[in-house]
Parts: C-alpha cells; sequence; structure tokens
C-alpha cells in the first residue's frame, strides 16, 4: 500500500477519504507481549483501521511480538524480527508485517512480527489521516531526510525483541547467532536505531533497511553486514544522498544495495510491474551467500 501518497489524499480531503474504515482487532492469539512498557502517557487505546483495503494498527501503547514459523523439518536456522513502517504513526501489517513474515516462513526463515510502540495520534480516523498527511507532506519536500526522529521506544521494542527470539531459541529451532532484522520506513529507521544502540552481544546478526532514510549514520565497530532496497521514484528518500551505504563501505562492512527504477515508497512485497517485486528473492540470495542459512557447528 502506497500510505505516503494515501495518506497525503487523505489530509487534502480528496476522494480518497471514503476508503478509511475503522475495524475490529484481528485475532492475534500467537502475539507475545515484550516486556517494555507503555507508552508514557498514553490516553488513546490501540486501534485498528482498513485504510485502502488493508489492516494497520494505530496508537499501539506496549509492544507484541508474533512468531511465524517455518514448517517442520524445513527450518534453516535463521531468524529474522521483521519491522513494519508507518511513521511511527501506525504499522502498516498486511503490507509490510504478515505476508513478508509468511514468505520467509515458507522459505525456512524463523520470522517474527514486531508491532512496536507508537507515538499517540487523534482518535478520530479522518484526524489521524491529516496528522499522517502533514507528517509525509513535510517528508516529501526537498532537504533533509523525513521529519520524524526515531522513536526510542521502537529502538528499545526491537532490542527486547531480539533478547526474546535468542532466549528462546532452543524452543524455536533458531540459532541466536543467526537473528537479524528488517524493517520497512519507519522500521527501518528502527532497525539502524536498533544496530547504533545494541551491544556486540545484542547486536543484530545483520541488517535490512528496506526504503528507509540513506542519510550518513556513525557506524558502530560491530555493525553487521547490511542488505538495503529502495526505489528511485521514492518521494522521501531517493534523491538526498546514500551516506548510508557509503557509510557502510568505508568501515568496510559488507552491504548489498538495490537501487529499482520504479516502486515508489511503501511498495511492501514489491509493486506489480516493477522490478522492485524480486527484492525479497534478492534478500534470500544474499542471506544464503553470507552464510546465515547454513548450519554452522
Amino acid at each position: 500500500m502506497r500510505y505516503v501518497v494515501l495518506a497525503a489524499a487523505l489530509a487534502l480531503a480528496t476522494p480518497a477519504a471514503a476508503q478509511i474504515t475503522v475495524i475490529p482487532a484481528p485475532a492475534q492469539p500467537a502475539a507475545i507481549p515484550l516486556d517494555t512498557g507503555d507508552v508514557a502517557g498514553a490516553r488513546e487505546a490501540e486501534g485498528w483501521l482498513d485504510l485502502a483495503g488493508q489492516r494497520v494498527v494505530r496508537n499501539v501503547r506496549s509492544a507484541t511480538l508474533t512468531p511465524f514459523l517455518p514448517p517442520p523439518g524445513k527450518a534453516t536456522g535463521a531468524a529474522v524480527i521483521v519491522a513494519p513502517g508507518g511513521g511511527f504513526a501506525m504499522l502498516s501489517m498486511d503490507n509490510e508485517g504478515w505476508p513478508v513474515a509468511r514468505w520467509l516462513a515458507d522459505h525456512g526463515i524463523a520470522a517474527f512480527v514486531l508491532k512496536y510502540r507508537l507515538r499517540q495520534t487523534p482518535a478520530d480516523p479522518k484526524g489521524f489521516l491529516r496528522d499522517m498527511g502533514a507528517v509525509f507532506a513535510t517528508a516529501m519536500r526537498p532537504g533533509p531526510d523525513l521529519a520524524v526522529e526515531t522513536s526510542r521506544d521502537a529502538v528499545a521494542d526491537g532490542l527486547a525483541a531480539l533478547a526474546l527470539v535468542r532466549r528462546r531459541a532452543g524452543e524455536w529451532h533458531v540459532d541466536p547467532a543467526r537473528v537479524g532484522m528488517l524493517g520497512f520506513s519507519a522500521g527501518a529507521m528502527t532497525t539502524l536505531g536498533v544496530v547504533e544502540a545494541a551491544t556486540p552481544e545484542t547486536m543484530p546478526a545483520f541488517a535490512a533497511p528496506i526504503y528507509g532514510p540513506m542519510r550518513t549514520i556513525t557506524v558502530p565497530a560491530a555493525a553487521p553486514p547490511m542488505f538495503a532496497a529502495m526505489a528511485s521514484d521514492d518521494p522521501l528518500f531517493a534523491r538526498k544522498g546514500f551516506g548510508l551505504i557509503e557509510a557502510w563501505q568505508a568501515a568496510r562492512k559488507p552491504v548489498e544495495f538495490h537501487l529499482y527504477q520504479k516502486g515508489g515508497h511503501g511498495y511492501g512485497m514489491g509493486a506489480k510491474g516493477t522490478t522492485s517485486t524480486g527484492w525479497i528473492a534478492s534478500f534470500h540470495d544474499w542471506l544464503a551467500m553470507n552464510g546465515f542459512l547454513k548450519a554452522r557447528p
């Protein structure tokens, strides 16, 4: 779902406004609460929306982690924390969460969808979308990257998710040394925030920011291999340099970067009719090339 474009359209009260519906929370029986507390001062309850035919969650006050495990006999031992995006105001679960995790599990990789804590937004759906529209309209202006700071809560939730998977690795048939993180947009920011905040002992085994900011960061000495992807027509990040990739190269850390001709922002598993649909297969191949899909002694 192109939530950037849709949110901006809704903020301007275009006919797209008819595409939003409040829906009941879906059943989440496998969701595991993370012991990271509640959003400070939160008043609004968690709520779900159907946004242009896809489910998103907002006002997440406490984080959870939902496992998607490979079929018996197919597990490679690798695991991925999947962090959906949404400007830290929502999580695009139908686009960047559950289908990604199912694909990974079908290919032998244990996946864990992180429902991380979000900033509070208006209870009224139209007010929420005006809020979203303002954020993304600002982000699409020329100049510095997305005008949203990486959420400390989200980073803490990411670190807690990594720790939980490693702690229960035997139960889930996961190698604690092969647990990495994959994030989209704000989830990519969260993934990079986890890398910056982690110690050598808590560092993800690999990091995969998908259509996240490309600004330069200080690369930790223990930084892991990185896989990154985005589209060259991404309205948020595509024309603001590739300092992130250059930083990984300068630090002599393994990095692979895919820049697709078309796809926009928020393409999830890939925009139909574009080569961006190939990113997840390339990610799988990259994991294999780096030995993450092969059991270690």
